[in-house]
């Protein structure tokens, strides 16, 4: 696979050559079937070489290599005068190229430690949270990862013995978060505290229910006048879109969908092949706490669907709807991704978004 990416026989026997040696080239295989273009490939590829022939230098192996070594790495760039870098680049991509060939290795079980890179061990509690929230709450991926944050920072704060923990300990933790943070992020913090302390109480660790304990941060929905576009922007949005590039059809049928029906980015991006009856018109989309609705499809939404389904990448590795059209291929990971298709059209369309809701205290 190597052959894809270099010509020069000369090259190619310094890549295979080394620790990283065995490995590069299913690593070239990996990063082809994620889609990465053949200049940021052999990028990769001679950071996966430069960090074998590192760890070597340092008389290690490729077995010892986890998150502490790849940091090392990049620590290494300023002073590298390592002889078969080929000085090549030792900035950002040699950085992530490494991050990728280490997590690479740790799927084949190479790394015999198995960190992982940006790998946080989570305590006890927080892992059988992320559990329950799956099992009896529904939650998505992202909203569980973003509860178990703020529970892993209470536990960081107060410690892993809960019975020690008081009402005031509790109330201090928060009051003391929201004075460096804005409305909208004190309101996730306190219903995803809120939810922690009621796992902790319905499982039987906490002696007291300390939800109650979480202060309330008041905010009034309608104090201000509502965050909309108007028609002519909505229809220069979606005309920003007109073309036949794979990804301008994707992105207008991104934009039909959050326009016409008002879905949440998160419900577009978890959008899958089987949700939409073709022949009843409708549209599955699955909310929060597994509440399901069925939708009808407008005509133009449809038209635009079956627009992207003709340019969409042939893959058996999802049946998401949408995917992402920049490498690593694949389905969209959270909604964030649909939110920046929307900044993107709203800055070719030349409109300011609008701001953020800020609410009285």
């Amino acid at each position: 696979m190597l052959e894809n990416f270099f010509c020069a026989p000369k090259t190619l026997r310094r890549l295979r050559t080394g620790p990283s040696g065995p490995y590069v080239d299913g690593f070239a295989t990996e990063l082809s079937r994620a889609g990465y273009s053949g200049a940021t490939a052999v990028r990769y590829l001679r950071a996966a070489a430069h960090l074998g022939h590192f760890v070597h230098c340092a008389r290690t192996d490729l077995a010892t290599v986890g998150a502490s070594t790849v940091e090392a790495f990049a620590r290494h760039f300023p002073c590298c005068r390592c002889p078969r870098s080929n000085g090549g680049s030792t900035g950002y991509h040699a950085y992530f190229g490494a991050k990728l060939f280490q997590r690479y290795l740790s799927q084949l079980d190479v790394c015999r430690d198995g960190e992982i890179v940006d790998g946080v061990e989570e305590p006890a509690l927080v892992m059988a949270f992320r559990d329950w929230l799956q099992m009896h709450r529904g939650a998505c991926k992202p909203t569980v990862r973003l509860y178990a944050r703020d529970a892993a920072e209470l536990i960081k704060e107060l410690g892993e013995d809960v019975s020690t923990w008081t009402v005031r300990a509790v109330r201090e933790f928060v009051t003391g978060r929201a004075a460096r943070s804005g409305v909208g992020t004190n309101q996730k913090r306190i219903t995803s505290l809120r939810s922690f302390l009621r796992f902790l109480d319905a499982s039987g660790e906490s002696r007291i229910d300390l939800a109650d304990a979480v202060p309330t941060i008041a905010s009034w929905r309608l104090a201000r006048l509502p965050r909309c576009l108007t028609e002519d922007e909505v229809a220069r949005l979606i005309a920003t879109c007109d073309g036949t590039a794979p990804g301008w059809v994707r992105d207008r049928a991104i934009l039909l969908l959050l326009v016409r029906l008002g879905l949440r980015a998160g419900d577009v991006a978890q959008l899958r092949l089987g949700d939409i009856d073709w022949r009843g018109g409708t549209l599955l989309v699955a909310g929060k706490g597994r509440y399901q609705v069925r939708l009808p499809l407008p005509q133009d939404v449809g038209d635009a669907l079956l627009a992207y389904l003709d340019h969409r990448p042939k893959t058996e590795c999802s049946d998401r709807m949408f995917l992402r059209s920049i490498a690593p291929a694949g389905p969209f990971r959270s909604g964030d991704g649909v939110s920046s298709v929307v900044k993107h059209a709203l800055k070719r369309a030349g409109i300011r978004a609008p701001p953020q809701l800020q609410c009285a205290p």
